[in-house]
């Protein structure tokens, strides 16, 4: 698209369908990885009285990867809300390249200042989890 035809409209509509699809494929994926769980692990007896947390094929980015290309359940459906954790990032990133286009570059400032937050956060916040 060259930015003779990039506008206000034309930037709306591609992050509403962004959205939009985003969060289709993380509901769809989560709704596949939760079914596919239940199905495996329906007969499991469950234990209530004991806190278990999360092992780390479930909080480490390459591992759920991983993990999911190896159809495990839980995995598929971290993915899912990895993807939804990525939709409002990638809308982010999608506004500051229409805003470049359009050329106005206050926005396109104050769009990057937001999106570097956000990776920011994202990055030293899985360091630390």
């Amino acid at each position: 698209m060259s930015s003779r035809h990039v506008t206000d409209r034309s930037i709306e509509l591609m992050v509403s369908h962004l959205l939009r699809a985003g969060v289709t494929a993380a509901g769809l994926v989560v709704l596949g990885g939760g079914v596919y769980y239940v199905v495996r692990h329906a007969g499991e007896p469950v234990n209530f009285h004991t806190f278990t947390g999360a092992p780390s094929v479930d909080r480490i980015l390459p591992q759920i990867v991983a993990g999911a290309l190896r159809l495990r359940a839980r995995s598929i459906i971290q993915v899912g809300v990895l993807l939804l954790i990525a939709t409002p990032v990638a809308r982010v990133a999608l506004s500051l390249a229409g805003f470049a286009l359009e050329r106005d570059w206050h926005y396109v400032v104050i769009t990057a200042i937001v999106l570097a937050i956000l990776l920011y956060s994202l990055i030293t916040g899985a360091v630390q989890g």
